[in-house]
């Protein structure tokens, strides 16, 4: 019973050590000239912006984490993507997490969106608006079939090519993180209009939303950007491998702590926690 007890009381411990970061107890944006600062897996931003939540063009979910600001240039995507798909009438958009208000790292969830520029954005499109319960505890909608090779068809709508194709063909996308069988799909129904295809990456998880990931921001002097993806459509050989079985002996990867953040990050965090 005493066993029980304890392990009962570590587990809590440590669910209670995840449940929280410093960045978490920053709660609105850090005053000054919008910057996203690091990388996009270990950063932070100054000057970043709340997304709106009450938009006729999209709907943003689980508003009680407060996950749901970004650098300007963000938040111009996500109301530029809403209008177009508002105009051509193909459904509600659903936005998820974005970034804390001072970005950095999160408890849960994500290594990324800790820089202002990423956005997850599901991967359905309801024809009417959800109600604030529906939001407060979304029911994500897997698109991929048990053995992860392909679209469950049931759940595939020509909306969701749409959707990912207009987000891929803006100007300030470099990377949309996808499933590799939500992949394969978009290359089968792209047709000759395929060029966009090449900033949709492949990525395990990502069942049932797109991440989406903005270039640096002019005037965000400290902000490294990705290598750009590789020339073509990656539907070919590239695509091909992320379904081959594991090599042998390659396990699950070895969790390495963070890296030392950046010094304005760094020194941003101190000066909050002081």
């Amino acid at each position: 019973m005493k066993k029980t007890l304890f392990a009962l009381c570590a587990l809590l411990a440590s669910a209670s050590a995840l449940a929280a970061t410093p960045w978490q107890s920053i709660r609105q944006p850090i005053s000054g000239a919008p910057q996203s600062i690091g990388q996009f897996a270990n950063g932070c931003i100054i000057g970043a912006q709340e997304l709106p939540l009450n938009a006729p063009d999209y709907q943003v979910m689980r508003q009680d984490q407060r996950r749901y600001f970004g650098h300007p240039d963000l938040i111009l995507f996500i109301q530029r993507l809403s209008s177009q798909v508002n105009h051509l009438q193909l459904g509600e958009v659903l936005i998820g997490d974005m970034g804390m208000a001072a970005g950095g790292r999160f408890s849960s969830g994500h290594a990324s969106h800790q820089s202002g520029l990423d956005v997850d954005i599901w991967l359905q499109l309801p024809k009417t608006r959800w109600s604030s319960q529906m939001l407060l505890k979304p029911q994500p909608l897997d698109l991929v079939a048990a053995d992860g090779k392909n679209v469950l068809a049931r759940h595939w709508q020509p909306e969701i090519d749409s959707l990912i194709k207009l987000a891929a063909k803006d100007d300030e996308v470099t990377r949309i993180f996808v499933n590799p069988a939500i992949k394969k799909q978009l290359c089968a129904d792209a047709g000759a209009d395929r060029d966009w295809l090449h900033k949709v990456r492949p990525w395990f998880g990502h069942r049932a939303h797109m991440h989406v990931r903005l270039r640096c921001p002019v005037g965000s002097h400290e902000c490294q950007d990705q290598p750009a993806p590789p020339p073509g459509d990656g539907c070919g050989a590239e695509l091909q491998s992320w379904f081959l079985p594991p090599k042998p002996g390659s396990g699950a990867p070895v969790k390495r702590e963070p890296p030392p953040l950046p010094p304005s990050c760094q020194a941003l965090l101190d000066k909050h926690l002081l």
